[in-house]
């Protein structure tokens, strides 16, 4: 009889300490602000947390860097002004209610900093095998290299002093690159530079980019991409800078289709600044977009133009002077598709937007937030788009379990349809 009391008694005690173990466990992480990081990063980056960079950051070759939703990277050295080499994996994976962003102190974001190079940007290596960037801001960057820069030590990008960094540099033939539901601005120059890659660019905003220089989005040889749509405004130069430069293989093939591109190339010294630009045998199939205010036309580099395989069809133009509906006229440099729809006389084929005055200076390029590019009913965007073609990534590309679909075209020109 005692020892049955004395198996109960221990059984009793056993239980009771289980439970005051459990009731004590919290197995929710919870936000950090870590201080002063630098040098090689890895792994995760916990939601919510602050990450406060004080020096130049690596994620090593075979290594993976994860950056949950609503991470802040807060780039806190004016001098240094770091840049971030992957050389592993990295996937910044915010949300839209709880975006990443790459940024700096608010205290930094003035006017006179419109234009950031108050760091640099994101430097991949041939050894990123995969990229992932969604719901994620990047802003205020843009930096000069110098000597002692890590892309010019590591022979990436252009791997010399005296270049300034694209928000993102990518160069893996055989990787995978997409960005989606993201935020570019605040770049002293180009947003993506893209020299490789199965790629996806969809759903994007990309403004204040540009100083002297500087595309939305430049394609050259080695990449197979989908680019859709994206929101881009006032580029210095394009909107899209697709070329096969390089020699690269795959040949650099973009099916570029409902993008919004708004403003570009008016801020560029010469004439190369427009809304498409075309040039050394890209391929390049052209489709629904809504081409506004902008500096000119699709446009070919005569002396060595588009892959004759490229596609031009149900592009739409508007523009509030008659200089630029001149400018967007089909010649033996700007491109005529089919089904476009191209104004002889200002104003012709308003768009319609909800909320943005169409004689805004097109030299603009401060973005205001109360903007709205979604258009109105009666636009002459609605049901003038094809969806008859094929896009490279209808099936997806699958990285780290997720499978990410370029997506659907609609027949509504541009961007964004009706509310």
């Amino acid at each position: 009889m005692k020892k049955l009391l004395f198996v109960a008694a221990l059984s009793t005690v056993v239980f009771t300490g289980c439970k005051e173990e459990t009731s004590t466990t919290d197995p929710t992480p919870q936000p950090v602000v870590q201080e002063a990081v630098s040098g090689e990063v890895s792994g995760v980056w916990k939601k919510g947390s602050t990450y406060k960079i004080t020096g130049h950051l690596q994620v090593p070759a075979g290594k993976t860097l994860t950056i949950e939703e609503g991470v802040t990277v807060l780039m806190n050295d004016s001098t240094v002004k770091p840049e971030i080499v992957v050389r592993g994996n990295l996937y910044s994976l915010g949300t839209s209610q709880n975006p990443v962003k790459f940024t700096v102190p608010d205290a930094w974001k003035t006017v006179k900093n419109e234009f950031g190079a108050l760091w640099g940007g994101i430097v991949a290596a041939p050894t990123c095998a995969e990229f992932v960037m969604q719901n994620t801001v990047l802003e205020y960057g843009g930096a000069v290299t110098t000597e002692t820069s890590p892309s010019v030590k590591g022979g990436l990008y252009k791997a010399a002093a005296g270049e300034r960094i694209p928000a993102i540099y990518y160069p893996d033939v055989n990787g995978q690159f997409v960005v989606t539901s993201s935020t570019v601005r605040n770049f002293y120059e180009d947003g993506f530079y893209l020299e490789g890659g199965k790629v996806i660019v969809a759903n994007n905003k990309f403004y204040t980019t540009g100083i002297a220089n500087g595309d939305a989005i430049n394609i050259k040889s080695g990449v197979v991409a989908d680019v859709a749509f994206n929101l881009i405004y006032s580029p210095n130069t394009n909107g899209l800078k697709l070329s096969n430069s390089g020699d690269r293989s795959p040949q650099a093939y973009v099916v570029g289709y409902n993008n919004t591109i708004v403003n570009a190339g008016w801020r560029r010294p010469t004439t190369k600044g427009g809304s498409i630009w075309l040039e050394k045998t890209v391929r390049a199939d052209l489709y629904n977009n809504l081409l506004v205010n902008d500096r000119f036309g699709i446009k070919r580099d005569k002396g060595a133009p588009e892959d004759n395989r490229s596609k031009v069809s149900n592009n739409m133009y508007y523009a509030f002077t008659q200089e630029a509906v001149n400018q967007f006229q089909p010649s033996t440099e700007i491109l005529a598709g089919s089904n476009d729809i191209i104004s002889k006389t200002a104003g012709d084929n308003d768009p319609k937007f909800v909320n943005y005055p169409l004689n805004t200076a097109m030299t603009n390029a401060t973005f205001n937030q109360a903007w709205d590019f979604s258009v109105q009913a009666g636009s002459p965007t609605l049901g003038k788009g094809t969806t008859s073609f094929t896009r490279n990534y209808a099936n997806g590309l699958t990285i780290n379990g997720v499978t990410y679909k370029s997506p659907e075209p609609t027949t509504t020109i541009g961007a964004f349809g009706t509310k």
